[in-house]
Formats: structure tokens, sequence, C-alpha cells
């Protein structure tokens, strides 16, 4: 099963990332945030990966629907958004209310050059699970394909969307 940095290092025009969860497994940074402090953790090999993709022409781009008002997970991760931001990828956020009429996938996603979805599953707790579904069938990645630019049409970019 390959790797996300090896599906990053073998895209050549897109690579985009459908989030629909309002909360992830816990992590170091929310819980520092949650304690008061910056909620920042060393993101240097993910920011590097974006930073190489980009140079090589790959555009990125990620759309996270979000449940209003947002949960403390979203507050926290919003107010670390920059750090994608400024690593290259574009941001934007879709209040859930807005979705009603989207037929959209019911697991986030990577999808690469518009070519493989890679499905992850979270549990309950939004604990991620290591279990990834791969769909290459073109006819399966146009509905994929359809709703992510839906999303992303009704998005409002990072910069716009207050929390």
């Amino acid at each position: 099963m390959p790797t996300f940095a090896e599906l990053l290092a073998n895209t050549t025009r897109s690579a985009v990332h459908l989030e629909m969860r309002d909360h992830y497994q816990p992590s170091a940074g929310f819980e520092d945030w949650k304690a008061g402090g910056s909620g920042r953790t060393d993101r240097s090999r993910w920011t590097s990966q974006v930073q190489e993709a980009i140079a090589r022409g790959v555009t990125m781009r990620r759309a996270r629907i979000v449940s209003e008002p947002v949960s403390d997970y979203i507050r926290w991760e919003h107010s670390v958004t920059d750090v994608n931001i400024e690593a290259g990828e574009q941001v934007r956020w879709l209040p859930r209310r807005r979705t009603w009429d989207l037929m959209l996938p019911g697991a986030d996603f990577w999808m690469f050059d518009q070519r493989l979805v890679r499905f992850h599953f979270d549990a309950g707790d939004g604990t991620m699970l290591d279990e990834y579904e791969f769909v290459s069938d073109p006819r399966r990645i146009a509905h994929v394909v359809a709703a992510f630019e839906m999303v992303w049409e009704r998005a409002a970019p990072h910069e716009k969307y207050q929390v």
C-alpha cells in the first residue's frame, strides 16, 4: 500500500483533500491549545512535502465541511491553518448547512490528479483507522471530482471564514 508521501510524490497536477468531520484523533497541538497554548506543533515534514509538490507544479486544495457553531477542534484547526497556507495549500471552509443538496462521499479522501482517490476512515471518536480504500475507476472518480468541485465552489477561502 503506497504511503501518502509516495502518492504525493507521484502526483503531477493536483492533490485535493476533503475533510468532513468536526473532530479528528487527539493530537498534542489540540491538547496544548485547549490548555491555553498556541497549539502549534512541528509540521515541517508536511510543509516540506507540500512545498516540493507545489514546486513541481502541483496545485493542492483542501476543503473542510464543518458544523456551526464550530467545535473546539475546528476552532483550533482554523487557528493553525496558516501553516498550510504558507506552505502553498489553498484551504476553504464550508458550513455543513450549505451542503444538504450535495451528493458527498461517506468518507474523507485525498484525490490525486483526478485519477486516484484514497478514502480514509475514522472511528466515532475521531481516531484515524489504518484502513484505506483506493479507487481508480474513472466512472467512480467522476462523482468524487464533481462532489469536491461543488464544495470548493461554495466554500469560503480561509482568510474569509470566521470561526
